[in-house]
């Protein structure tokens, strides 16, 4: 958070405070009550019929109630983009945000769930206890190396979707422009050398989400250097990734690393030196997705590759998670899946890609408000539901 004062950080005449003044959510009925005919069936006595059915038969809630099309957004807000460890109070905003996010572009009603910070089991067990309220839990802003396991276990508990969007949601919308950038700059993906900046959530599951989709050179650099053979002390999540990461045994710095490489994709903040960029390969592909200052200032990205990708929407190629997140999840609501699995991904990277038909160096992915995007990332999604047998 900033170090201002209070009273310099807060200026209610400030548009953007208008704008959220009271909250950016509310609650608004599917059923109209006019009258005590529509207070019967809504309410008692009729109710009750409905809440029999559900207890002979849970899955009727799915077509009697709500559950069937909310997602609850979870966060403990202890790693809100852009500020850091805020708590669940400050969260709430972004949280809400992501809330109308779901609603505009997929008609999914979301309802932030903001949290006090606990361990990774008192999360876990706070989340599996309002479960049945919800069709999914979107898992946003938590801290890693914590967020990889309460995913996890979530995963394992609960027979609705789990999706932590810090990884997944960039790590599609990341492959998605790959795909469309290795077509501009004439490059097979399977022989791409891919650099990695970051193992936090988003490098982990961008780095494992380009491994699945073929490319075979993936080095991921964090703020010690690269994660080769030479580090013996790493986490599980960073050992596990190495694992399956660096065939060519690189040690060393993000220079080293960078040394003749195609792509740099940075999910880590700090800055890239250009003497480091200048060892890419012609050609080259720059993704600096740290938000809101990249790791390379788009001007001098454009100086050493053909085609440059950020976080931002004031410059060309944004590479934002809401060309994800509200069609993977009206894909899995629609289809009742239990799961969002690896293949469910990859088929909506590949959806999304092919929206582009011909890619250009400002053009590898599709603006956030074409209206196709979320239909057929749910498509994507459904397509796979019966195959996976996760419905």
């Amino acid at each position: 958070m900033s170090a201002l004062p209070a009273h310099q950080l807060f200026d209610p005449s400030d548009p953007v405070f208008r704008a959220h003044l009271g909250g950016k959510l509310g609650v608004h009925a599917t059923s109209e009550l006019r009258d005590a005919s529509d207070l019967a069936l809504l309410y008692t006595p009729g109710v009750a019929q409905v809440s029999r059915a559900i207890a002979a038969d849970p899955a009727l809630a799915a077509l009697y109630t709500s559950r069937r099309n909310t997602v609850a957004v979870v966060s403990d807000g202890t790693a809100v983009l852009g500020l850091g460890a805020v708590g669940p109070l400050a969260a709430m905003p972004v949280m809400e945000g992501k809330a109308v996010l779901f609603k505009h572009f997929a008609d999914v009603d979301a309802v932030p769930v903001c949290m006090q910070t606990g361990t990774v089991e008192e999360i876990v067990e706070a989340v599996v206890r309002i479960a049945p309220t919800y069709g999914g839990i979107n898992l946003e802003d938590i801290s890693a190396p914590r967020c990889f396991e309460i995913e996890r276990r979530l995963q394992d508990r609960l027979d609705i979707p789990v999706f932590h969007d810090d990884q997944h949601g960039t790590a599609i919308v990341t492959l998605a422009a790959l795909l469309n950038a290795a077509r501009v700059v004439g490059k097979a993906l399977g022989e791409l050398t891919v650099v990695v900046s970051g193992a936090g959530a988003a490098g982990v599951a961008v780095s494992r989400i380009l491994v699945s989709a073929g490319v075979r050179d993936v080095v991921v650099v964090d703020s010690r250097g690269v994660l080769g053979p030479d580090r013996l002390d790493l986490p599980t999540h960073k050992e596990q990734l190495r694992m399956v990461t660096n065939p060519r045994g690189v040690t060393g710095t993000l220079g080293d690393a960078l040394s003749g490489a195609d792509v740099l994709i940075g999910v880590s903040g700090g800055t890239v030196p250009e003497r480091d960029l200048m060892r890419m390969a012609p050609r080259a592909v720059i993704f600096a997705l740290a938000n809101p200052d990249p790791e390379v200032h788009p001007a001098t990205a454009a100086r050493f590759a053909e085609v440059v990708a950020t976080g931002r929407s004031d410059f060309p190629n944004q590479i934002n998670n809401v060309l994800a997140f509200p069609g993977i999840f009206r894909g899995a609501l629609d289809s009742g899946a239990r799961r969002i699995t690896e293949e469910m991904k990859l088929a909506a990277a590949r959806a999304i890609a092919r929206l582009v038909e011909e890619p250009t160096p400002d053009r590898v992915v599709p603006s956030v408000f074409d209206e196709r995007v979320a239909p057929a990332v749910a498509e994507a999604v459904s397509a796979l539901v019966d195959r996976d047998g996760v419905s």
